[in-house]
């Protein structure tokens, strides 16, 4: 291939490349590119089960007990008093 070759191609590339990064930058392109989170499996979609979230709820719960060195009557009051005001079911 010859250098006239050489840099016909490489033209040929550069234009292509630049009219892709004009698609990418234009919001009603045509073309189909996923930009969103990677797809997920059903299970992974599914909200977990009320066990599991109150096991994982406890779990932390405990963590941020021990944390700040809270006792578990100041913690069940504190639930309590939010309980009855109606900001947690």
């Amino acid at each position: 291939m010859d250098e006239r070759e050489k840099l016909r191609k490489f033209r040929e590339l550069d234009d292509a490349f630049a009219e892709a990064l004009k698609e990418l930058e234009n919001p009603d392109s045509r073309l189909d590119i996923p930009t969103g989170p990677p797809v997920r499996s059903l299970e992974a979609q599914e909200p977990p089960d009320d066990a599991a979230t109150q096991q994982a709820f406890e779990r932390r719960l405990k963590t941020l007990m021990q944390d700040y060195a809270q006792p578990a009557e100041s913690v069940s009051r504190l639930l309590e008093t939010l309980r009855s005001l109606g900001h947690i079911a």
